[in-house]
């Protein structure tokens, strides 16, 4: 492990290397932390590989933020997020980090512009989505393309969508979006459902959904936006589904730890463990939103986690019994 230098020292940037608080990550999650630790006076630096480099970033219609009318765009909701956090005097830098030293009291942050120091970390670099395969996938994504349901299904009121996938979440998607859409297809890509069983047999019990199993996706087609999706059965030739929308659930995410070198105890699933403060098995760290495999991934959730684990870093880092209320 490398010595660290408590002295304060810049950064090849000009910036102070020395915080209270360095959060990884500037999304929802991020920004929300950020906005409580700065507010309660902790210098506060948020490292972020730009607006759009997060699953919120590349959304293209919010609604349902509490607070912001809609729809505005996902990155404009980060840089709303961000503007209030900066007004507390929070720092952000565009920067990706390629290495942490969590082992002593102070905890280094390696990135590509210097090295930075601080008493406790926020990691909250999200999860790394699945790679666009699909020819129209990444073309018409935010136009029809979609991998949250959740986000995005009450734009497609009374019309038809095609639901890919075989894991729970994405029959949980179908299940959400029959609320809205007039017919959902879900093309499942194996000969049976391999999701929870009550799941599965909701899914088929449901009017609204048209379970076609053993059938792959082939293509997103569309002018603009999303027209239909061609699939193929098995065994037979491929058909084209007219839809206004295709929500992908192919892959699962997978939370991005690689920066932390196995440093930190995870699940199986690559999901780090934290406690009801959001602290990871290491005092002083703490981890958020999709990197701990929140069930539901909402923008406003990861922001819920944020809040959290800034409060508890106040605690931490001043050494009191109990929190400090928002509202004194």
């Amino acid at each position: 492990m490398m010595e660290l230098d408590l002295n304060l020292g810049m950064s090849e940037m000009g910036m102070e290397t020395n915080y209270d608080v360095i959060i990884i990550g500037g999304g929802p999650g991020g920004t929300s932390a950020a906005i409580y630790t700065a507010r309660a006076d902790l210098r506060t630096l948020v490292i972020d590989k730009g607006l759009t480099a997060g699953a919120l970033g590349i959304t293209s219609k919010i609604s349902n933020y509490p607070g912001v009318p809609g729809p505005v765009s996902g990155a404009e909701l980060v840089e709303i997020m961000r503007g209030q956090a900066e007004s507390f005097g929070a720092k952000f830098i565009t920067d990706k980090v390629v290495g942490v030293d969590i082992a002593g009291e102070t905890k280094t942050v390696i990135a590509g512009t210097g090295v930075y120091n601080a008493k406790a970390l926020v990691l909250a670099t999200g999860s790394m989505g699945r790679t666009s395969t699909v020819p129209g996938e990444a073309e018409f994504l935010g136009r029809g393309v979609s991998y949250c349901a959740t986000c995005d299904g009450a734009f497609f009121r009374d019309q038809d969508v095609a639901v890919i996938g075989n894991n729970d979440e994405a029959l949980e998607e179908a299940l959400f979006l029959t609320k809205f859409a007039s017919n959902v297809d879900l093309v499942v890509p194996t000969p049976a459902l391999k999701a929870r069983d009550a799941l599965a047999q909701e899914a088929l019990a449901n009017p609204k959904i048209n379970v076609r199993l053993g059938t792959r996706l082939k293509e997103i087609t569309g002018n603009g936006k999303v027209g239909g999706v061609r699939v193929q059965p098995r065994s037979g030739q491929v058909v084209e589904l007219p839809v206004s929308g295709a929500f992908v659930y192919l892959q699962g995410g997978r939370p991005i730890t690689d920066y932390l070198m196995e440093q930190l105890e995870t699940t199986e699933a690559g999901c780090l463990i934290v406690d009801s403060d959001m602290q990871t098995t290491t005092p002083g760290v703490y981890a958020i939103g999709d990197l701990i495999c929140t069930h539901i991934k909402q923008a406003v959730i990861a922001a819920s986690d944020g809040v959290i684990a800034a409060v508890a870093i106040d605690k931490y880092i001043n050494s009191r019994k109990a929190l400090r209320n928002d509202w004194n």
